[in-house]
């Protein structure tokens, strides 16, 4: 599919087709499982200063915390009791946590828990990669949020979107299930850039891939910027999963901040994961990338229930499975 077909699709083109098309893909390849991740966000430290970021370094507004390594791992344990298969341990780039913390969390969670461990947890030296790999990491999430460079390099000051795009190469070669992804309506983000970035990241052939629309956040230099559009959020779900039938596509919380019932609605446009938080609720709600992350203030079994409830709600099936790579298995 070219740009220019990509974005006459993202223009409203055809909605009721592509919206039709992207959930019969994604039933044939995945049925009604909707695979879900509890993510583990243990701080929300960062020495980044991203534009669009509520976590950025500068922003005072933030309560700051750190869970302990063993307090991480209680929570991976967790995971298990509520028959979740895959965790995903997740914080901003805190460096306050050596390799061998991190370390200490994969084997903890594969000792007592036995699930998929995913890592989240921005740019970290090539060498911690290949540690975390060799001791049973099994996949790796370092979004781009936009190949423009020029937009890349104003939302991301100071960084720079070869040394991204490296570290997700370098992730495949370790052997990591790799997930990489967009932000629609990105301040400064046009349609031919959206339809280039949704090209350009199906491009990569990643394990999983994921789109959310845009959330101004207090604090931030884009706090003041309007709120993605949740169709063409939908729209650039429903392209990627035509342009990738095999990819691990989630549903996402930013979805559900500007809309309720969006996130399951995502369901049927192309997606066919959840990532429910399994953060301790005395501190989730200060993992505030955005407005209305984490915005269920309960234990992690009743937002877990609230979730498969959800699920079912839009006629799929939570689904207890690791859910691997399927692009790899047909790779």
């Amino acid at each position: 599919m070219r740009p220019s077909e990509i974005a006459q699709l993202l223009a409203g083109a055809d909605d009721a087709g592509l919206f039709s098309a992207a959930d019969a893909l994604t039933r044939e390849n995945f049925g009604t499982e909707i695979y879900l991740r509890g993510v583990i966000e243990f701080s929300n430290h960062c020495v980044n200063n991203c534009r669009y970021c509520g976590l950025r370094r500068a922003n005072r507004g933030v309560h700051r915390y750190r869970l302990s390594v063993e307090e991480i791992v209680s929570c991976t344990a967790l995971a298990r009791e509520l028959s979740l298969g895959t965790v995903v341990v997740q914080s901003g780039d805190d460096y306050t946590y050596t390799r061998e913390d991190i370390g200490r969390v994969v084997t903890g969670a594969k000792e007592q828990a036995d699930v998929a461990v995913t890592l989240s947890l921005g740019d970290r030296p090539e060498a911690d990669f290949l540690y975390w790999r060799e001791i049973g990491a099994d996949r790796y999430l370092l979004k781009i949020e936009t190949f423009d460079e020029a937009l890349y390099a104003k939302s991301r000051p100071g960084l720079a979107l070869a040394d991204r795009l490296a570290r997700v190469e370098f992730l495949r070669k370790a052997g990591y299930e790799v997930g990489s992804g967009i932000i629609t309506d990105l301040p400064g983000m046009t349609p031919d850039i959206l339809a280039s970035d949704l090209a350009r990241l199906s491009a990569l052939d990643l394990d999983m891939i994921a789109v959310g629309p845009f959330v101004p956040s207090p604090g931030t230099p884009y706090g003041d910027a309007p709120a993605g559009s949740v169709l063409t959020a939908f729209r650039a779900m429903a392209v990627l999963r035509l342009l990738n039938p095999l990819a691990n596509i989630p549903s996402t919380s930013a979805l559900s901040a500007l809309r309720d019932g969006a996130r399951e609605q995502g369901l049927t446009v192309g997606a066919n994961v959840i990532m429910p938080s399994l953060t301790p609720e005395t501190v989730g709600g200060d993992y505030a990338i955005y407005p209305g992350k984490n915005a269920l203030r309960a234990d992690a079994a009743s937002r877990l229930a609230a979730v498969r409830a959800a699920i079912r709600r839009v006629g799929r099936t939570p689904s207890t499975a690791v859910g691997g790579s399927k692009r790899r298995r047909h790779g």
